[in-house]
């Protein structure tokens, strides 16, 4: 079964916790094990994981991406947005991790993101869960 939910992002560049929901939907899947798929459906943002305990970390990592990829490129497409997809491919649309016991298997400090890099927008991501 596939799962959706909404993500509402407040700015042009951020790291939006989503490690709770996923959780969510994990535990209540009833899945004791297997892999967690999670996918967002957009060419814009994209999903990490990273730590998730200092804010420092994600604002390091947003202000790394926009010195990289910068706004003043003579890029061709006419949207205005062509950062927004460079950092997507860097990035990526879908992220896979490990269920045991019921719960996602992340690292101590670890937590998933989604990535805004044209916001504010709402946001879709979906998870598949493949029991084993």
């Amino acid at each position: 079964m596939l799962h959706k939910f909404k993500v509402k992002t407040s700015a042009k560049s951020e790291m939006a916790d989503i490690t709770r929901e996923v959780g969510v939907i994990v535990r209540d899947s009833g899945a004791q094990s297997g892999v967690c798929h999670i996918f967002v459906p957009h060419t814009t943002c994209g999903l990490a994981i990273n730590e998730n305990a200092d804010p420092d970390v994600k604002r390091d990592i947003i202000a790394k991406l926009n010195e990289t990829v910068s706004e003043d490129f003579p890029y061709r497409h006419s949207e205005g947005n062509s950062p927004a997809h460079i950092k997507s491919v860097l990035v990526g649309p879908s992220l896979t991790v490990f269920m045991e016991g019921g719960a996602l298997q992340l690292g101590t400090w670890q937590g998933i993101c989604l990535c805004e890099y044209d916001g504010p927008r709402h946001r879709e991501v979906w998870v598949k869960l493949i029991k084993t």
